[in-house]
């Protein structure tokens, strides 16, 4: 029989009531949840007020979600969890392209590309060559990799968030490499834009001194048999956000150049992507990636 509950004896008593014969891996993270949330009500001493408004700001989170938008994962984007789950279920050696967030704009099907075809339909926009070469980790030129990729127009706006605007399929393609194992197309140069902040999410930021912003970056999806999937973005070298990228996607290693070519009427950027296999991992997680139902609006 479980003890009666207590300030000192909060997490005990709690975790006592577990039945018997429950999955071990949800006793495990059940647990260790209790654990740390009594631990943080301990440490700040939360007041009863302080914790009405936090059950409040989950309440109204929770409202404002849709089939279209998932404030709870912008949330976790916010507070930088996203980006630690993902770094804990993609572990890579070294010299292997990293990981980051995948978005909520991503769709499925886009269309089969020839190399060097023109992914922006609307004609906004600095245009962009993009190239580079994907390989394995000694270097070797990968065929057959397909590489799907998607960014914003020249408004800081995907297709799918404006689509009595902009044409389908706007800034987005799939490619597959040949035996040289070379990427090109054209597209604009991202642009940097907010992420949804009319909600709780955004009232958060504003309450702690936070922009909304994230960065111009291209998105990278890059898939090959017997290769541990690739999801990534190519970010724009100076950009204003980099530093502070509000969902915190910016890794070193995924910063692209930028220089001006064509008598400077186009932009030029060069990433190189390499793929590990999973033999070649740096790291496996004790539990296998969760991917949400519904990704969050980022």
């Amino acid at each position: 029989m479980g003890s009666y509950f207590s300030e000192e004896r909060s997490v005990e008593a709690v975790n006592e009531r577990m039945g018997e014969g429950i999955d071990p891996r949800l006793r495990l993270v059940m647990g260790k949840l209790v654990e740390h949330l009594h631990a943080f009500a301990k440490e700040v001493e939360l007041t009863e007020a302080e914790w009405a408004l936090g059950i409040d700001f989950l309440t109204r989170t929770g409202q404002i979600c849709s089939p279209e938008r998932q404030e709870f994962i912008l949330l976790s984007d916010t507070l930088g969890l996203s980006m630690l789950v993902d770094a804990i279920n993609n572990r890579r050696p070294h010299g292997a392209t990293e990981n980051t967030v995948f978005g909520p704009f991503h769709v499925e099907g886009a269309p089969l590309r020839e190399m060097g075809d023109n992914i922006c339909l609307d004609g906004k926009g600095e245009s962009c060559l993009f190239e580079g070469t994907i390989t394995d980790l000694d270097g070797t030129p990968l065929e057959g990799v397909e590489l799907d990729v998607w960014s914003d127009n020249a408004d800081g706006y995907y297709d799918v968030q404006q689509p009595d605007i902009q044409p389908k399929w706007n800034n987005r393609g799939r490619f597959r490499t040949g035996a040289d194992g070379r990427y090109a197309f054209r597209g604009i140069k991202p642009v940097s834009y907010p992420i949804p902040d009319d909600g709780p999410v955004g009232k958060m930021l504003a309450a702690l001194g936070r922009h909304p912003n994230r960065p111009g970056h291209m998105h990278l999806l890059v898939k090959a048999e017997g290769f541990h999937t690739i999801v990534s973005h190519s970010f724009v070298e100076g950009d204003a956000y980099l530093a502070d990228d509000t969902v915190f996607g910016v890794k070193d290693s995924l910063i692209a150049s930028f220089e001006r070519i064509d008598g400077d009427t186009v932009w030029r950027s060069r990433f190189d992507i390499v793929m590990a296999r999973p033999g070649e991992t740096g790291g496996t997680p004790s539990q296998p990636a969760v991917t949400a139902a519904d990704p969050g609006v980022r």
